[in-house]
């Protein structure tokens, strides 16, 4: 006679991401967005699409700044969210969309042609495109 004894699953708790997983994704989206911007502000450029704010055009490599510098800030955001949001994933989501949006109000107020302004606020739009979904994905 033998004696059958039910075996079951290992349970599985669902972890959210760790703050170094946010921060190297972060990381990389931060590039990504970074070279992205300066590829579609060299491409503006090449087209014919002015870069210039009162008189100066905006090198591609400024774009590129730019868009790491605030991305960082963006990261911080995120891990402040991550630690005191009750629901980070969605508190991302709606403050960096928000914060693209008020990106927008320089670009309207600059000293520079209406196709520049829209360019301008393209480039915003690309790295937003870029980094938003890419740190939303490491936040639970």
């Amino acid at each position: 006679m033998s004696i059958t004894v039910p075996t079951t699953a290992p349970a599985t708790t669902a972890t959210s991401p760790t703050v170094g997983s946010l921060l190297l994704a972060g990381s990389a989206a931060t590039v990504a967005a970074a070279v992205t911007t300066a590829l579609v502000a060299a491409a503006g450029e090449a087209i014919g699409v002015s870069t210039a704010i009162s008189g100066q055009p905006i090198p591609a490599s400024g774009f590129a700044v730019m868009t790491a510098i605030f991305s960082v800030l963006g990261l911080v955001v995120a891990a402040g969210l991550r630690r005191f949001a009750r629901r980070p994933r969605t508190a991302w989501i709606r403050t960096s969309v928000a914060l693209t949006v008020l990106s927008f109000v320089p670009d309207v107020l600059v000293d520079a042609s209406i196709s520049t302004k829209v360019f301008l606020m393209l480039t915003h739009v690309v790295a937003a495109a870029i980094v938003i979904p890419a740190v939303a994905r490491r936040l639970s």
